[in-house]
């Protein structure tokens, strides 16, 4: 069978067709307004929970234009976020006539990167000699909704790598959201491994040539890792970027509409944001996490765009360095911080 088809990719198509806007929300009397005390409040035991973990979080009211966050001047890795981002600079590209979204890239094993997603599993093992030709549209797809880091890398790779992302981003005033590598090395520098290989595409062989590295060198990789400042973002640029993509600031309105609709349907971090949050609000957000080794799991986040059923409407960013907690005892934490935010939007 073609390897094409056995993708289950989300096209971006099927949600074009779709991008005709959500009904207006019934509003409540007068302008939202938000709770700060209470939110200082409830932050800092959150946080204390979280502990000996680096939680931050920041929430911006749309209209009228509102921010707070606990920490403006430290910077949380860039996980999910950077894909969001590459989304959005190439549909940038696409609305200006650079990049054509039915564009067709044909991928090969030298193209892989590490993380299991839809694409890797779609090659042989071994991959080598594969090839899978798939579009932009289903690139940018696969990276917003499934967090492919194929898919990311290969689309950073063709609107013109960090590089012309970060050139974008500074046009946009979005400069202190820094990325600087694509994810195949990221995902190697974070457990100190040699260059990533086609044959660790599969979990059990990356696994076991992470395992191989001494565990006193992952610790330290581990915690390079967080001390770089390269592919981070303080949580004033993460909300800077999800409010102005809110405004329709960064790309053509149908564009805005195409990834708003992507992060919607998004199939990753069910249990963060979108758990804390009433069943009746209205979420797009790109949710990931490194992988945990070790026991710490140095990186997990959820971002993203709330409408509150009464109208309120808000940016939230929740990122965690550093954390010993269990993958559920991370998810609560993010979900009892939407439900908190939430509770102070009034």
């Amino acid at each position: 069978m073609d390897l094409a088809r056995r993708l289950a990719v989300a096209g971006l198509a099927a949600a074009l067709a779709q991008c005709t806007g959500r009904p207006p929300a019934a509003r409540r009397p007068g302008p939202p307004r938000l709770d700060e005390a209470a939110l200082i409040s409830g932050y800092t035991q959150l946080a204390a929970r979280a502990r000996p973990a680096v939680f931050g979080l920041g929430v911006a009211l749309l209209s009228p234009a509102t921010v707070w966050v606990s920490d403006a001047r430290s910077r949380f890795p860039m996980l999910g976020e950077a894909k969001l981002v590459v989304a959005a600079c190439a549909l940038a590209q696409a609305g200006a006539g650079a990049l054509k979204l039915n564009e067709a890239i044909t991928l090969t094993d030298a193209d892989l990167s590490p993380g299991g997603g839809p694409i890797d599993q779609a090659f042989p093992s071994p991959p080598a000699g594969a090839r899978l030709t798939l579009r932009v549209a289903d690139l940018i797809a696969l990276a917003v909704q499934r967090g492919d880091n194929t898919a990311a890398d290969t689309l950073m790779k063709r609107i013109g790598g960090p590089a012309a992302v970060s050139a974008w981003l500074a046009g946009k005033g979005l400069g202190d959201i820094r990325l600087d590598r694509y994810e195949r090395q990221l995902q190697v520098d974070q457990s100190g491994m040699p260059p990533f290989q086609p044959a660790w595409k599969d979990a059990r062989p990356w696994l076991a040539s992470r395992d191989a590295i001494p565990a006193a060198e992952r610790e330290a990789a581990g915690e390079r890792y967080l001390a770089d400042p390269r592919d981070t973002a303080t949580l004033p640029a993460l909300l800077g970027f999800l409010t102005r993509l809110a405004g329709g600031e960064l790309m053509s309105p149908v564009h805005t509409r195409l990834l708003l609709r992507l992060m919607s349907d998004s199939q990753t971090g069910g249990r963060r944001l979108e758990a804390g949050l009433p069943p009746d609000a209205h979420l797009a957000h790109k949710a990931a996490s490194t992988p945990t080794d070790l026991g710490l799991t140095l990186a997990t986040g959820d971002i993203g765009l709330v409408t509150l059923a009464d109208g309120p409407r808000f940016a939230v960013a929740a990122c965690l360095a550093g954390s010993t907690a269990t993958e559920a005892d991370r998810d609560r934490l993010i979900a009892d911080a939407a439900r908190l935010v939430a509770s102070c939007v009034s």
